[in-house]
């Protein structure tokens, strides 16, 4: 095995870890309480911030290099992390959450289509296969919760999440050469806005007691470092496979909302597993018919 195809294993895998962060999302929100959405964004990539300057220190590394980018970085990193969450409120809150959630769940599908537009990249049969199976097997966990009701702007700010999303992921495939600590600065400008906006527009509603928890839950975790293992997989590992894995993030969402007792096992759940498994096997090239009596070989 080559150093460079190491590399990117091990980059694909922290960038996997993402996955198992992100399904810990629902959980811990429900833990932090009814805390208005900009406030919680706020608190939990302030304190995503402040455990990053914490680990420079103990490295005895410094913030201003990373810091030192182009706008046109900033603009990527900040309007991926904060555009994202703020279309993400926009949506839930002008449409049925289970449809808004299954929208702007079209990412993972985009960003196996547009890796083929970077250098050196082809799209496959499979890989369109499995995003699409993943993508059915997401819909199966809203099951008959989708309905016709919602506004247009909650429709239109869900479908700019998914091409946001997908787009900042991509693009920062296109801009490897960023170091991943550039994303603690991204954490702070996005806790700064999403202070504004919650001064501008939300209630003030703090948290209580247990509910601290929740809020430093997701500071350390899927609001914190999962930013961090994103940004390494997604510019140096199978990008496309992340895609593919990213579809288990709502399964195992699920599984953890079950399990802390905020949601309930259904058949749905297990035509999930088996269709986002499924599509996740295809598209990664682990379930091949062979050629010729051998396995095909990319």
């Amino acid at each position: 095995m080559s150093l460079e195809s190491s590399a990117s294993r091990r980059a694909t895998l922290i960038g996997a870890t993402t996955v198992l962060n992100w399904a810990l999302l629902a959980a811990l929100t429900q833990l932090a309480g009814p805390v208005p959405p900009f406030l919680l964004t706020a608190l939990a990539f302030g304190l995503a911030f402040v455990c990053f300057m914490v680990w420079l220190r103990l490295r005895g590394e410094s913030l201003r290099a990373p810091l030192r980018q182009p706008p046109r970085v900033w603009a990527l990193g900040v309007g991926g992390l904060f555009g994202y969450h703020a279309l993400y409120f926009v949506a839930q809150q002008n449409a049925p959450p289970a449809n808004a959630g299954l929208i702007s769940y079209l990412w993972p599908l985009l960003i196996v289509l547009f890796v083929a537009l970077l250098p050196g990249e082809r799209l496959r049969a499979r890989h369109v296969v499995g995003a699409l199976l993943g993508f059915v097997g997401a819909a199966l966990l809203v099951g008959g919760d989708v309905s016709a009701s919602g506004s247009a702007v909650g429709y239109v700010a869900a479908f700019a999440c998914a091409f946001l999303w997908s787009g900042y992921s991509v693009l920062s495939r296109a801009n490897r050469a960023v170091p991943t600590a550039a994303v603690g600065g991204f954490c702070l400008a996005t806790a700064v806005l999403a202070a504004l906006c919650h001064w501008l527009f939300e209630p003030s509603r703090w948290p209580q007691g247990i509910g601290w928890l929740g809020v430093i839950g997701l500071g350390l975790g899927p609001v914190g470092s999962a930013f961090f293992t994103w940004d390494v997989g997604v510019k140096h590992g199978d990008l496309r496979l992340l895609g593919l894995l990213a579809y288990f993030t709502p399964l195992l969402s699920t599984l953890v909302l079950i399990a802390t007792g905020y949601a309930t096992a259904t058949l749905w759940l297990v035509l999930a597993a088996a269709l986002i498994t499924l599509g996740m096997l295809i598209g990664s090239g682990w379930l091949r018919a062979p050629r010729h009596g051998k396995r095909s070989v990319d």
